[in-house]
């Protein structure tokens, strides 16, 4: 049994917790939380045996293997680099970290201490995404011609909404992060690497009211993201996000061949898990839905859909712990998508089309590419 303390009780609360509880090799033996008693509070309620304000005090518990961390972003890198010094297993939320340097640091950081550290990029484990990646590996579309992905959502729309810290640049807020993260790791696993980007970041709704003043204040980062990719194959990739629409196709990713197309995509917006569907064809014949093999089914649901996923996560985290042998994904992956959301900004930031270096070249070079958001 391994015992995890989760640090962040938010999205920690809804999915990590019952994620590990429910899950037969890990046991939640601790909970961090920023102000002490609400962190006894979530120990009272998840009969969790520990509870403190303070990280090195739970990665100082021996009985305390791993950590998961789904924290703000803008926390990640200090409490992930506190996590693998001690010499504990990490799952990071995304995005990993507010830029890339700060990534390629904990990755080579877990290397060194010889741990298992991944991200919840848990697209990979959907089984309609799995599916699809098997379609597209068994060649059915041919050769890619274009590739297109639509994820629109309302989760920001209401222009009442406070300001909180996804309105912050310095915090790592914005759509490109909340949703740009997923979307830059789902299209390295199912297409490939990137060779160049172009992006237009915009903000739809430039202003909401703080809870502390309650008057309006500025909001610094994006909620609808356009990008254009060229990967390094050749093929185009389209790819518009945004979380301020009213849209009932809310993710949907098109791929175009020579030989045929398949569509993958939800209408649910409450639980993206596990609506998904894929549906296929090739010349001469309709579109036509393709049943998901039911060895790819999840075995059991939960009222969150999300834990499902998670579980095989932590599935995954758990077997590479066992063997002590490096996953995918790893932080490695969690590099490549920050490097390609750093060079986004980059290239909305210059109007220009903007060179995507080979991952392993990033992870070897000294070059860094400038901070998004320099440390005061």
């Amino acid at each position: 049994m391994i015992g995890v303390a989760v640090v962040g009780t938010g999205f920690g609360q809804k999915v990590h917790i019952p994620g590990f509880q429910a899950h037969h090799q890990t046991q939640v033996v601790a909970v961090y939380h920023r102000d002490i008693n609400k962190a006894k509070a979530i120990a009272a309620t998840h009969q969790i045996p520990h509870a403190s304000d303070s990280l090195a005090d739970i990665v100082a518990l021996p009985e305390v293997q791993a950590v998961s961390i789904s924290t703000p972003p803008f926390l990640h890198y200090e409490m992930a680099k506190t996590v693998l010094q001690a010499g504990k297993h990490l799952l990071l939320e995304k995005p990993t970290t507010l830029n890339a340097s700060e990534s390629k640091e904990l990755y080579q950081l877990a290397k060194k201490q010889g741990v298992i550290a991944t991200v919840d990029f848990e697209f990979r484990f959907v089984p309609g995404w799995q599916l699809f990646a098997q379609l597209l590996s068994e060649n059915y579309v041919g050769e890619l011609r274009l590739i297109k992905i639509d994820w629109l959502g309302s989760s920001r729309a209401d222009a009442s909404r406070p300001w909180n810290w996804y309105s912050a640049k310095d915090k790592g807020g914005g759509a490109l992060g909340s949703l740009g993260s997923h979307a830059f790791d789902y299209i390295h696993w199912l297409f490939g690497p990137v060779r160049r980007l172009n992006a237009h970041l915009s903000t739809a709704i430039p202003a909401r009211i703080d809870p502390i003043s309650g008057e309006l204040k500025p909001v610094e980062t994006d909620d609808t993201c356009m990008l254009s990719l060229e990967l390094a194959n050749g093929t185009p990739c389209q790819v518009a996000i945004s979380a301020v629409v009213q849209a009932s196709r809310t993710h949907w990713v098109e791929v175009y061949g020579d030989r045929g197309t398949l569509a993958l995509g939800s209408e649910n917006q409450k639980d993206y898990i596990h609506e998904f569907r894929v549906w296929g064809s090739q010349p001469g014949k309709p579109l036509t839905e393709i049943e998901i093999p039911q060895q790819l089914l999840f075995p059991q649901h939960y009222t969150d859909g999300r834990i499902c996923a998670f579980l095989r996560v932590i599935d995954q985290w758990v077997q590479g712990i066992d063997r002590r042998e490096e996953i995918i994904p790893s932080l490695r992956e969690g590099v490549y998508s920050q490097l390609l959301m750093d060079l986004a900004h980059k290239s909305q930031d210059t109007g220009s089309w903007v060179d995507v270096p080979p991952l392993e070249a990033f992870l070897v070079s000294a070059d860094e590419i400038p901070p998004l958001f320099p440390k005061a």
